[in-house]
């Protein structure tokens, strides 16, 4: 039996190596637009490499340069006041009244995340025009590769960003010695000052604003950025600092940077700091020393050589990403389609070329962004990951926290990154404590609130600049409480009781205790009043209005949070009495209705919706992400949650594709699930917002648009979905399988009770399937409409075929 597994287990190996070679972006071109070029990053550093030929410009980012500091308190301290009057206005039915004073219960809007600045490398070639230009992405290798010919001279620019040693690394070399003529230097949007030391090294000092308001609040008279702050805290101080190292020729460094003459090979070495202390401390007078942290990282940096800085780097990038292999190249991929440059690539794919080859490439892009942009230790994806290059980024770069940031992490523990969620983790936890002064000051509750916006500071109140925001997205009250649920996911994959008992519970019961006191009887249930479907109306009277009672989307988050508490009482084997009050006010919650046309209401009266075609789906959270719906279990709900999605339609911008992608593959339903995965593999190169819908640009980042990352990571999730589920208790393998995928395997899934899935199918049948059990826990198992039980030792594995399901 043991030479079967280990056959069986090589067999696993040589069918998805292929999945793992030639993961490539790559272009004929540089880039002429900022989502043409190329991202690199190591959750601390990000780098957006546009790959020019006479003038290099690679666009940087450091995770934690945001403007502003620590969430002020008492904004509002007539806020509390405004509850209760809106809670009687609802009761009446005057929607305005409590539109109105909903407004009256905001705070200021969050803080943005900022470029760091610009690192340009120019080579003058006298006007001689390139050949053989090629610049690519390797995605298993975290690499990029700029490469051309001028006058019979082979050039080549390879950058990486290692995360073992926090440095971007950029090695130019020519095929003739002494070829390498240079000038590099550094600027930045902040204010900033740039030195060049005598050891050919340049260093930039800058500062943050101390408040950088969202692009699009710009009321009349007040500036929309904030240079200092006289009544509180100055903005945080960055250092970054640029060393260049010759084999041969002459360099010299000045105010205009460095100046590079008849090198063979030159190799850049950047880091970055900023003063971030954390989100409770004034960058300013409580910051860090990022002079010394940027200084140190170099002097280590340095001590390697390349190769061996190199060798660290790709170790560490691919034990996260070579965990995961999915291999669909024996399916039907149209021909000459792996000979086109990307770009050209996705050209043909948007006009119906079939290529399952380039959506396998889509899904490990997403895989590598997170590794990218999201690392322990570092800051959360934002909205655009770690890569930025506006002052005002669309949205503040911020952690909008009602679908987007809860999206950026749906893939990291079912695609086996479970490292790479805690950021998230660690940042919810702070958010916790802001979240407490938020729940006690606006509404004196206990427990802690999030709303609909935050940012590196643990921002929690509702925005709106005390009255500018309009409460259909500003005043929605179940971020924090959506949040918790990815401190149970990440306990429910990898069976860590401790960090259940010590991090996670904690923060969860305290979001419950908000909800004891938010919740008020209605008719005999519990609801949420005020309450909003976000950024969704109805119309009543021929008007639009957004504040009501009990949305089912609030309701369905409440049912998420206290169904696991209450296993997670359970597992820990406490809190009896507390988790009997779960129980308890989990069953008076306001039930899900279905609506006459059979479709799962999106509030508890079936209004006439505002905007029948709207891109936010939120009624449907008990179907994905949570686990209230299935339709295996709940099957009138889960038709129901398809007609509301046939009514509400395919369209939408790139996350709400991403998002139907999930929806359609919880209902089962492959096909629809696929169509959704062409929908927003949409070429398009607009960046103006004049596209109608969401799509995919040159570079592969998801176009909203604009730019919006979570249309990667919900893509990537939405995928593995198809191939793989465990939110019912039960592994279920292959449950969206589309016919396009007529063969394929996947290798190194993960299941929530801490299971690794490899799955091999043929002619849209399971074949073999691989499951590793980490902590030795008994597991249920459904294929083809059968559930098999088994029971597992630790680290076991069990190699199962058809013949075990019939």
């Amino acid at each position: 039996m043991k030479k079967v597994i280990i056959g069986l287990a090589l067999l696993f190996v040589s069918v998805t190596s292929l999945a793992q070679q030639n993961l490539k972006l790559w272009y004929n071109k540089p880039a002429s637009q900022w989502v043409e070029a190329l991202p690199v990053g190591n959750g601390q550093i990000g780098a957006m490499v546009f790959g020019g030929v006479e003038k290099e410009l690679i666009q940087l980012n450091e995770g934690s340069l945001w403007s502003g500091g620590p969430m002020k308190k008492n904004v509002n301290p007539e806020a509390n006041q405004y509850l209760e009057p809106i809670r009687e206005a609802l009761k009446n039915n005057d929607y305005q009244l409590a539109t109105d004073l909903c407004k009256k219960m905001q705070g200021y809007y969050s803080e943005s995340f900022l470029p760091l600045g610009d690192l340009v490398i120019k080579q003058d070639f006298k006007g001689a025009q390139p050949t053989q230009y090629y610049r690519d992405l390797s995605l298993n290798n975290a690499l990029s590769t700029t490469r051309f010919t001028v006058n019979n001279v082979e050039y080549v620019r390879e950058i990486f960003i290692s995360a073992p040693n926090n440095v971007m690394t950029i090695r130019i070399m020519a095929s003739k010695s002494k070829s390498l003529t240079l000038d590099i230097n550094l600027s930045s949007l902040l204010t900033k000052s740039v030195i060049a030391k005598s050891n050919n090294l340049l260093v930039m000092n800058g500062k943050a604003p101390s408040r950088v308001d969202p692009s699009y609040f710009n009321p009349k008279g007040r500036e929309p950025i904030l240079w200092a702050d006289t009544s509180g805290c100055n903005g945080m101080r960055f250092q970054s600092n640029l060393k260049a190292v010759l084999k041969d020729g002459f360099i010299k460094a000045d105010a205009e940077g460095l100046h590079i003459n008849n090198a063979s090979e030159v190799i850049l070495y950047l880091t970055a700091a900023t003063s971030f202390n954390g989100f409770d401390k004034c960058p300013d007078s409580q910051g860090k020393d990022e002079k010394a942290i940027a200084s140190n990282l170099l002097k280590n940096a340095l001590k390697l050589s390349y190769n061996n800085l190199k060798k660290k780097h790709l170790d560490d990038f691919q034990k996260y990403f070579n965990r995961v292999n999915l291999d669909l190249s024996n399916n039907k991929t149209d021909a000459n389609q792996l000979s086109l440059p990307s770009d050209e690539r996705l050209k043909a794919y948007t006009n119906g070329a079939s290529d399952p080859q380039l959506e396998r490439l889509f899904y490990q892009y997403g895989r590598y962004l997170l590794i990218s942009s999201s690392r322990s230790g570092g800051r959360p994806a934002n909205l655009q990951g770690i890569w930025n290059k506006e002052m005002r980024a669309p949205w503040s770069s911020n952690y909008t926290i009602n679908i987007n940031t809860q999206m950026n992490y749906w893939l990291a523990e079912q695609t086996n990154l479970s490292e790479m969620h805690e950021p998230l983790l660690d940042w919810i936890t702070d958010l916790s404590k802001t979240g407490k002064v938020t729940a006690n000051e606006y509404y004196k509750a206990r427990g802690w609130v999030a709303h609909h916006n935050s940012d590196i500071w643990g921002l929690s109140n509702a925005v709106g600049d005390k009255g500018d925001g309009a409460p259909t997205w500003a005043n929605w009250y179940m971020g924090g409480t959506w949040l918790c649920q990815h401190l149970w996911e990440h306990y429910s994959f990898t069976g860590d009781k401790e960090y259940l008992r010590t991090k996670a519970y904690p923060v969860m019961k305290e979001a419950a205790l908000f909800c004891f006191d938010w919740l008020i009887e209605k008719n005999g249930y519990l609801v949420t009043a005020p309450s909003t479907s976000p950024e969704n109306e109805f119309r009543v009277n021929g008007k639009n209005y957004g504040v009501t009672v009990a949305s089912t989307m609030d309701m369905s988050i409440c049912w998420d949070l206290f169904t696991n508490l209450i296993e997670a009482s359970k597992v820990l084997n406490i809190d009896a009495e507390f988790r009997d009050r779960l129980i308890e006010k989990r069953a008076k919650l306001l039930p899900l209705k279905i609506g006459s046309k059979g479709q799962l209401l999106e509030w508890s009266e079936e209004y006439e919706e505002s905007t029948p075609r709207q891109r936010h789906a939120s009624q449907l959270f008990g179907l994905h992400p949570g686990r209230q719906i299935s339709p295996i279990t709940t099957p009138d709900f889960a038709e129901a949650c398809k007609k509301s999605l046939e009514l509400r339609g395919d369209e939408g911008t790139g996350w709400s594709k991403a998002w139907k992608i999930n929806f359609w593959a919880r209902l089962r339903d492959g096909n629809h699930a696929y169509k959704m995965l062409r929908d927003i593999l949409k070429y398009t190169d607009d960046q103006k917002g004049g596209v109608t819908g969401g799509g995919t640009y040159p570079n592969f980042f998801d176009a909203h648009p604009p730019f919006q990352i979570d249309g990667n990571f919900g893509a990537t999730a939405g995928l593995t979905e198809m191939l793989l589920q465990s939110q019912t208790g039960v592994i279920d393998l292959l449950p969206a399988l589309p016919d396009a995928w007529v063969n394929g395997s996947v290798k190194g899934l993960r299941a929530r009770g801490g299971f690794g899935i490899d799955v091999i199918w043929e002619n849209k049948l399971m074949k073999t399937v691989r499951i590793k059990s980490v902590g030795g826990t008994a597991c249920k198992v459904r294929y083809n409409g059968k559930i098999v039980d088994f029971i597992f030792q630790k680290n076991q594995i069990r190699i199962l075929s058809p013949e075990d399901f019939k």
